[in-house]
């Protein structure tokens, strides 16, 4: 235990002492991780930063959200990340464990905005879907589906059975991890939304807040929804090789493989850019990145890189993030974020 807190002590040292940038020579480029969703925009970002600058490409690792934010709200020193991405905003008592952990000033800089699609095969009949179909298809209980006010274990084994309309094939769903930040965005964005269309759950949220959320954001462990990894590529090869399946990922993997995957309507809204952009689309959420402002100075290119990412040649409207799938934020929003980005203004929360 002495030894670790040693340990932990000199990385801190080295974070405060900028001037002396030892901590620089022990890491010469910036670490990133987190987000699997913000991942490729970050990638982007990164290589062309690399390319035009006299810094090193950062490293960037797709671990999720939780598990970036694990990483980063660690402490502070040369073993821990820079960066952390994240498709959902950082969560309470992760700030906590940052501030417990010496991470004392985060900068929090909204990136822009991304769908959540359920995707198939394009050599499969689109599917349209409703969010309250969604639910009783991947909870883990559902209502009885012969009536009255009672949870049961998921009994539909197939899409037909859910809704006689849909197609007769199994529910077979490819989705993110708990760790992922497009896991907790489809769970309240669409299984919350779904089970709270029934009224004797819905008043749960009254009576028995931790009920509720038990209910609505449990996904079924019968083989139905099968946890795919950070990978998204990896899911849409999957989705090729069997197009009875879904998947579950970001717009922009949806945008960067439209000549084999196609979106499924959602509440009768398709997950278009456009769509998106104009919230018409149901399902669509914030994209953030997390900055350590103590690394800011000591590790070589962070004002940067910051630079970078919030000028509007990358992800303005005509940016080249745009092109990756981005949804780019309104023009007032990405002004706020890139003046914080500039003066390294803390989150409080």
């Amino acid at each position: 235990m002495l030894k670790k807190t040693c340990i932990f002590a000199v990385a801190t040292l080295l974070v405060g002492t900028a001037a002396g940038s030892s901590m620089a020579a022990g890491r010469d480029y910036i670490s990133i991780v987190g987000s699997s969703t913000v991942y490729p925009f970050a990638t982007t970002v990164a290589e062309q930063f690399g390319k035009t600058s006299k810094f090193k490409t950062p490293k960037i690792e797709s671990t999720g959200s939780g598990g970036g934010m694990k990483l980063f709200c660690a402490g502070v020193g040369v073993d821990t990340p820079d960066i952390t991405n994240a498709s959902r905003r950082i969560k309470k008592s992760e700030f906590e464990s940052c501030q417990k952990n010496g991470v004392k000033d985060i900068v929090e800089i909204k990136v822009g905005y991304d769908g959540i699609v359920v995707a198939n095969a394009k050599s499969a009949p689109q599917l349209k879907l409703t969010r309250k179909e969604l639910f009783l298809a991947l909870a883990k209980q559902v209502p009885d589906p012969q009536g009255g006010e009672q949870l049961v274990a998921n009994p539909y084994k197939t899409w037909k059975e859910v809704n006689s309309e849909l197609p007769d094939t199994a529910i077979e769903v490819l989705g993110p991890p708990p760790t992922s930040g497009t896991r907790d965005a489809f769970v309240e964005l669409v299984m919350e939304k779904g089970c709270s269309e029934y009224g004797f759950i819905k008043s749960l949220k009254k009576s028995d807040k931790s009920e509720f959320k038990a209910v609505c954001h449990t996904v079924r462990e019968d083989g139905a929804y099968i946890e795919a990894g950070e990978n998204d590529n990896l899911i849409v090869q999957k989705l090729e090789a069997n197009p009875a399946s879904l998947g579950i990922f970001g717009f922009s993997f949806l945008d960067q493989n439209t000549d084999k995957i196609q979106g499924s309507l959602v509440e009768g809204e398709a997950p278009t850019f456009e769509n998106i952009a104009d919230g018409k689309y149901p399902v669509s959420r914030p994209l953030y990145f997390y900055v350590k402002k103590a690394h800011v100075g000591v590790i070589p290119g962070m004002e940067e890189y910051l630079a970078e990412f919030t000028a509007d040649r990358a992800w303005g409207e005509d940016g080249y993030l745009a092109e990756k799938g981005l949804i780019p934020a309104p023009a007032e929003e990405r002004k706020s974020f890139a003046e914080a980005a500039k003066e390294l203004a803390p989150l409080n929360m």
